[in-house]
């Protein structure tokens, strides 16, 4: 608000020293007295007062149209869009527009910041329009195709993405490859759903040649080769998530059990996990080992275990999985307090998130490759990536 009465004052000062200069006598200015319009006086009062809507309105409304004006209106335009107050920066961009008198450049600057105005009000469809014809001119095009990206981006529509993407990284000289080997994620992620496998392993292949440490998808290769009953083939991109990025191999555990049990292999699991737990000591790596340990050897052997992990690596998460392998076996007394501990334990992680955002912390219980927060592309990791210790 103090930034808004700062650029207010400034827009009075301007207009009175524009007044004073449009309505000075060439001929004789020691003889003529120029007055101010009453409008402008009532501007003051209503900024004196606080009254910065009608403020804003009274200046807007004397203030013509020209080169000399053209930036001041701009400024408020921006000004107001960045307050939340759409409709009102649409309204000034729109009669900049409808002026005849405006030059080219300034029409352009114009019809840009409308387009920045339906995007925030979003209205996609006509911020695409707008954006579409400023692109071609040299000052708006980096920034039309940052706002185009955004906004096929919001409609889903990620093979206009793609292209757009390309062309960003042409005008830019930015690698978005990364950002676009998630659009072809998107794009075999829909079309699995409708059981298309051919084609959306066309499209994990384009994703991996856009950015071969794209771990999403190798996960979805996965789930492909799963849903096909090939096994092998699932357990080789669940592997290589190791390779591209650890973070996310928590993710691949449960289906890596799968594939391994599914082929009679449990003893290899069981090594597989072990090795594992010693680069990345994880609790999901934990709970799948634990529970294998747990059928085969015993519940004491495992308990055992568990307990060797969370002194090694303690956590809220590892000492959860603790109590709960201990409380099978726990009777009277013990038993009671075990499951007090365990109530206790369970409310306070049901109010921790599971993913955490490494770039604007947005946090949440389920995994968004696309953060609702910043809008970066696999900037949210499993929270037990970065496990907090007690």
């Amino acid at each position: 608000m103090n930034l808004f009465l700062f650029v207010l004052v400034l827009l009075a000062l301007s207009l009175a020293w524009y007044l004073g200069y449009r309505m000075r006598d060439p001929e004789d200015l020691t003889h003529k007295k120029a007055t101010l319009p009453r409008v402008y006086l009532d501007g003051l009062n209503f900024l004196l007062n606080e009254e910065t809507d009608k403020a804003v309105d009274a200046f807007i409304k004397m203030l013509e149209v020209d080169s000399d004006t053209v930036e001041t209106h701009l400024a408020v335009g921006k000004l107001f869009r960045r307050r939340g107050e759409v409709d009102r920066a649409i309204r000034i961009h729109q009669n900049l527009i409808a002026r005849p008198q405006l030059d080219k450049v300034a029409r352009e600057q114009a019809l840009f910041e409308l387009g920045q105005d339906y995007l925030s009000a979003g209205m996609l469809d006509r911020a695409e329009r707008i954006f579409l014809d400023v692109v071609s001119v040299k000052e708006h095009h980096v920034p039309a195709l940052r706002a185009l990206l955004d906004i096929y981006q919001q409609e889903k529509s990620w093979q206009n993405a793609i292209q757009t993407a390309h062309k960003l990284e042409a005008a830019s000289k930015k690698d978005l490859q990364d950002v676009v080997a998630h659009y072809y994620c998107e794009l075999a992620e829909s079309i699995l759903q409708h059981n298309q496998h051919e084609m959306a392993e066309h499209y994990l292949k384009r994703a991996v040649d856009a950015d071969r440490r794209c771990a999403r998808a190798s996960l979805l290769q996965a789930k492909l080769d799963m849903d096909r009953q090939n096994y092998k083939s699932a357990l080789r991109s669940l592997k290589y998530i190791k390779a591209q990025n650890p973070d996310y191999m928590s993710e691949a555990i449960e289906s890596l059990a799968v594939c391994y049990e599914k082929l009679n292999e449990q003893e290899q699991l069981v090594s597989y996990l072990k090795q594992l737990l010693e680069e990345y000591p994880h609790v999901p790596v934990v709970l799948i080992l634990a529970d294998r340990i747990r059928k085969w050897r015993g519940d004491k052997i495992a308990a055992g275990f568990v307990a060797d992990y969370v002194r090694r690596f303690p956590s809220l998460r590892g000492l959860q999985l603790f109590i709960n392998i201990y409380l099978s076996n726990a009777e009277g007394r013990a038993k009671d307090d075990l499951l007090i501990l365990q109530g206790l334990m369970n409310k306070l992680l049901a109010e921790k998130p599971d993913y955490l955002c490494t770039a604007c912390g947005f946090s949440g219980k389920s995994l968004y490759w696309h953060c609702p927060g910043c809008k970066q592309w696999a900037s949210i990791k499993p929270i037990h990536s970065i496990e907090e210790a007690i």
